[in-house]
C-alpha cells in the first residue's frame, strides 16, 4: 500500500485548526462588551439615624422622642454605565442569588445621559420624601404648617425608601403609631427592621422591584424583619437570607399594625406564606 505523506496530518490538522479558532473566539467573546448591567446588594441606612454626616430626619415644631432599634431603608446597587459587561462576568453573575444581571436599559434607559438618569432619580426621591411626610402627619393628625420635617439622603435615588422614612418620622414624633401625644414605646422595641415600598400621601404602598437583592442587603447589616410589599411576596421569597421575616403589607396602616403586633406579641403578623 502506498500514501501521499502530505496528505496524512490533513485531517488531525483540520481538526486542530477549528479547534483553535473556536477557542480564540471564546476567549475573545469573554472579553466583548454585552448590553447587560449586573445588579447587587447596595447601602441600607437608618432612618432613625445619620448619613454622610446629617442626620436623616429632621423634625421641628413638635416634641421629638428618643428612639432605639434601627428602621433600614434598603438599596440595590448596579455597575456604573461606563463600565461593560462581558459575557464572561454575565455567566459568573448569572447563578449568583447576590447578584443580578439585566438589561442594560433598565437602569440607564437608552437615550439617557447618566447625568439625566441621576436627575430622574433624585426627583422620584424628592417625591418620595414628600409623600412620607404627608402620610406621616397626616397620620398622626398634625399640621404641616407647624410640624417641619426635613429628610436627607444624599446620593441616593428613587422612590423605594418612601415607606421607611414615613415610619421614622413616625417613630421620632410618637413611637408606637397610636396617635396620642405623649405615647411611650417604639415601632422597632429595640430591633433592626428593614424594608421597601414607595407610598403615596394617603400611605398607600405599591411595588418597587428588586425585592430579592434587598432582602440581601438588609440581612447582611442586621434585620430581622422586612415589610415588603404584598405584591412582591414571591419575589422576596427567592433565595430569603436565614434568620430573616418577610411581612407583607399595603399600606401604612398594614405596617404599623404588624410592627405593633410585634413589639407586644399580641395580635397577628401576616406571612408571605
Amino acid at each position: 500500500m502506498s500514501f501521499s505523506l502530505s496528505a496524512l496530518p490533513r485531517r488531525p490538522l483540520i481538526l486542530a485548526l477549528c479547534t483553535a479558532v473556536v477557542a480564540a473566539l471564546v476567549a475573545v467573546a469573554a472579553f466583548v462588551p454585552l448590553p447587560f448591567t449586573i445588579m447587587y446588594p447596595g447601602i441600607t441606612v437608618n432612618t432613625l439615624g445619620g448619613y454622610d454626616g446629617q442626620k436623616v430626619i429632621t423634625i421641628t415644631g413638635h416634641p421629638l422622642r428618643q428612639t432605639s432599634g434601627e428602621l433600614r431603608m434598603v438599596t440595590i446597587a448596579a455597575t456604573p454605565p461606563q463600565d461593560s459587561v462581558s459575557i464572561g462576568a454575565a455567566l459568573r453573575a448569572w447563578p449568583d442569588p447576590s447578584e443580578a444581571v439585566v438589561p442594560r436599559d433598565a437602569v440607564y434607559p437608552a437615550g439617557q445621559s447618566v447625568a439625566q438618569v441621576n436627575a430622574v432619580n433624585q426627583q422620584e426621591m424628592t417625591d418620595s420624601q414628600d409623600a412620607a411626610t404627608t402620610a406621616a402627619l397626616d397620620y398622626l393628625k398634625l399640621s404641616p404648617s407647624t410640624v417641619k420635617v426635613q429628610l436627607s439622603l444624599a446620593g441616593v435615588g428613587g422612590p423605594s425608601a418612601g415607606l421607611l422614612f414615613t415610619l421614622g418620622i413616625i417613630d421620632e414624633l410618637d413611637g408606637n403609631g397610636t396617635g396620642k401625644p405623649g405615647a411611650a414605646g417604639d415601632l422597632t422595641n429595640g430591633a433592626t427592621i428593614a424594608g421597601t415600598g414607595e407610598i403615596d400621601g394617603s400611605g398607600a404602598v405599591s411595588q418597587v422591584g428588586g425585592v430579592a437583592l434587598k432582602t440581601k442587603a438588609a440581612a447582611r447589616d442586621g434585620a430581622t424583619v422586612f415589610l415588603v410589599p404584598q405584591a412582591e411576596c414571591g419575589d422576596a421569597e427567592a433565595g430569603l437570607p436565614k434568620g430573616l421575616r418577610l411581612v407583607p403589607v399595603t399600606s401604612l396602616q398594614d405596617a404599623l399594625s404588624a410592627l405593633h403586633a410585634l413589639q407586644t406579641g399580641t395580635g397577628t403578623v401576616p406571612s408571605c406564606s
